[in-house]
């Protein structure tokens, strides 16, 4: 997913282990998210997000840039994690 987002494309995932820590789910109203998110693991619930992808991608073509932007702005780089791991052992 981290692969997929910054050479944009947009990760439909279930919300399970590693995946639901970088993934966030579109919201239509606020533009925020990157991907496409399902819970229970059964194949109508995957075909919705599917659908609901394929809905904004085809009905709403600049949100769809948005939520590829989004993905492609992420920064999963070690410095990152690092930098945040030591604000939290400075903090304690």
């Amino acid at each position: 997913q981290m692969i997929a987002m910054r050479y944009a494309s947009v990760p439909i995932i279930r919300l399970t282990g590693g995946l639901k820590d970088t993934v966030i789910a579109y919201n239509h109203e606020t533009g925020e998210g990157d991907g496409f998110t399902f819970l229970t693991y059964n194949a109508s619930d995957m075909l919705y997000a599917i659908e609901r992808a394929v809905g904004l991608y085809r009905d709403y073509k600049d949100d769809w840039k948005k939520v590829v932007l989004n993905g492609m702005k992420k920064d999963f780089s070690w410095k990152t994690i690092a930098d945040q791991y030591l604000a939290l052992y400075k903090s304690i």
